[in-house]
């Protein structure tokens, strides 16, 4: 690993040596009141994670992201690519949300929701814990030649995390096809859907690469997360922080010595002991400052209130604070920044839901068929022809569905059927022909309002072009 507590931490990776090699990172496992609490954040995502696929509300379900098909379903709530500005909002409000959050409360996000934390930490590291040992086993390990010991327990961890690595990506799969269409794809056999088999495979050495072998690097180099809060942090983020003030005082840090009465030699209460380095799953040392690498998983707080509470000092040196709060002592204040922010949210959050309520069960497009002009039936009736696409967005039958004129007198003749059903989630599409009276039409180019019936019922209106003779009687 780097060197630690000098002043190349801010030019160099913690998990790079001086040549540019991998330098591994093996934290020691963590224990404490933080950690126990992020434990329960986890194991409830986790569920949340492994369950919302197969959750339905009113048939829909829960959270679905079918690009190939272009359909979404967010909270059960389906989304068609008629829809896709209800998409982007919802998307803009995450990202608002996620700047806010960040603004006020650093990265906490990465060390308390991340599925990659979450993953890495708390199933991955875990494992590799219950296998390989705490860190000082780790290291001796990889260090050891391949003997039998060692080739056991690498077969028996690569083993579990590809077993698991296998199963996130089924789970991953279902947020992308649909969980219905995953079990029939399992119950089917994967020679009889080897497409689907490969991809699956593909997403399983994914996961594996990046749990087995990538692992902190990814919050390192990769996630844009890490870059952005550097741009919204400032001196009033809360964040996970080394108390220098209290740490250094006036003799700077020094090793623990027994017996000392440590406030009467301004030596500062770190006693570096480095407990806050060898817990820390991204290799840095948090007395250097807010670092772009620190995920805020607090497991360095719980290190260093660890070693406080055995040599008997104030525990807290590392905690959430601000660099206000540590420097001037000032609690947390909502800034005009933050109300900025939180005005800008509520703002988008109110238009959701507004177009949410306007939003409609059926999706009607009715344009004029290309290239055709319009025609004369009898000494005033204009016909013109169009094609109609109605999108059914609830899993619901929508039956005896019919077309009728709102704006003009005049009549609507299908090439098929005059009543038709719509599958729920499903499309409807044909041809219509509207006849007109010339005597009735304002100009040669009116717009015409349609309205659709379910069993006499009106259920949605559209608009089209209606085409006339430049001159009228």
């Amino acid at each position: 690993m780097a060197e630690q507590g000098k002043d190349n931490f801010r030019d160099t990776i913690g998990t790079l040596d001086k040549e540019g090699q991998r330098a591994w990172v093996f934290p020691k496992k963590p224990d404490g009141k933080w950690y126990e609490y992020r434990k329960y954040v986890s194991y409830v995502l986790l569920a949340f994670l492994f369950a919302a696929p197969f959750i339905k509300i009113s048939g829909n379900q829960f959270l679905m992201f079918n690009v190939l098909e272009r359909r979404f379903n967010i909270f059960g709530f389906p989304f068609w690519p008629q829809d896709f500005h209800l998409f982007v909002i919802i998307m803009i409000i995450g990202v608002v949300f996620v700047i806010l959050f960040t603004v006020a409360f650093g990265r906490l996000f990465c060390g308390w929701v991340c599925p990659q934390t979450i993953f890495m930490e708390m199933v991955f590291r875990r494992i590799e814990y219950w296998i390989d040992g705490d860190r000082g086993k780790q290291i001796r390990l990889s260090k050891m030649p391949w003997n039998k010991e060692k080739i056991k327990k690498r077969a028996l961890k690569w083993t579990v995390f590809f077993i698991i690595s296998f199963l996130i990506a089924n789970v991953f799969l279902a947020y992308l096809i649909g969980s219905d269409q995953l079990i029939r794809y399992i119950t089917e056999g994967p020679f009889k859907n080897l497409s689907t088999f490969i991809s699956l495979l593909i997403f399983t050495g994914v996961f594996y690469f990046v749990f087995a072998w990538f692992r902190e690097q990814v919050c390192i180099i990769v996630c844009p997360y890490g870059r952005l809060q550097g741009v919204l942090l400032d001196k009033k983020s809360i964040v996970v922080a080394y108390d220098h003030k209290r740490g250094e005082k006036e003799e700077g840090r020094a090793k623990f010595k027994k017996n000392e009465e440590r406030a009467t030699t301004g030596k500062g209460d770190c006693i570096d002991c480095s407990a806050c380095v060898h817990v820390c799953p991204t290799g840095i040392d948090i007395r250097n400052g807010t670092q772009l690498e620190c995920i805020n998983c607090t497991a360095c707080v719980d290190a260093c209130d660890h070693m406080m509470e055995a040599v008997n000092l104030p525990k807290g040196l590392i905690r959430y604070a601000s660099e206000d709060n540590i420097e001037k002592k000032e609690k947390f204040k909502f800034t005009p920044r933050l109300k900025g922010y939180t005005v800008v949210l509520g703002i988008l959050t109110a238009v959701l839901i507004g177009m949410l309520f306007l939003r409609n069960d059926v999706e009607a497009n009715i344009l004029r068929l290309p290239g055709q002009l319009y025609e004369h039936k009898g000494e005033f009736i204009i016909s013109n022809v169009y094609t109609f696409k109605l999108v059914n967005k609830t899993v619901n039958d929508i039956e005896n569905v019919s077309f009728k004129l709102q704006s003009h007198k005049g009549t609507i003749k299908q090439v098929s059927e005059d009543h038709f059903t719509i599958d729920g989630q499903g499309l409807a599409q044909g041809t219509i022909f509207i006849e007109i009276d010339s005597r009735a039409l304002s100009s040669d180019k009116d717009r015409v309002e349609i309205g659709i019936y379910s069993n006499d019922q009106l259920i949605e209106t559209t608009t089209a072009s209606f085409l006339g003779p430049r001159s009228f009687n």
